[in-house]
């Protein structure tokens, strides 16, 4: 199997586990120097633009940003190319309190040989998202 479609089943599989809410599978999927951007640059989740970088930030990141609701996660298409795929996902994420927040993102997968998660990012907008919340 190509690195392409190594990507793209470990995108698969990082999504089906934000829904169901296995952290543990997840934080598995990704190799031990791994890099998300979830969004890509500056951001209150993120505010050095430069990612949550190893296993430990990673971990950070879920219990700040995917474990606070209930996340349906949908591909509506995959792209695999290189060692890269990108998928085109829409995403509800239902917040405690009935807060529905809905956005529509871009998330580039990139693996190694081994089928693990080198680099996750996210391509959406932070600003919108907090209008949707206001």
């Amino acid at each position: 199997m190509g690195n392409a479609q190594l990507a793209l089943a470990a995108s698969r599989l990082s999504g089906q586990y934000v829904e169901q809410g296995s952290k543990a599978a997840w934080l598995d999927l990704f190799a031990e120097d791994a890099c998300v951007q979830d969004p890509v640059g500056k951001s209150p989740l993120d505010p050095s633009g430069l990612g949550h970088i190893g296993k430990a930030a990673i971990a950070d990141f879920w219990d700040m940003v995917i474990a606070a609701g209930d996340i349906e996660f949908t591909i509506m298409s995959s792209h695999p190319a290189g060692d890269e795929c990108a998928n085109v996902v829409k995403m509800v994420n239902n917040l405690p309190g009935d807060i529905k927040m809905e956005l529509d993102m871009v998330v580039v997968y990139t693996a190694n040989g081994d089928g693990k998660i080198t680099s996750l990012k996210a391509y959406w907008d932070f600003d919108a998202v907090q209008q949707q919340l206001s």
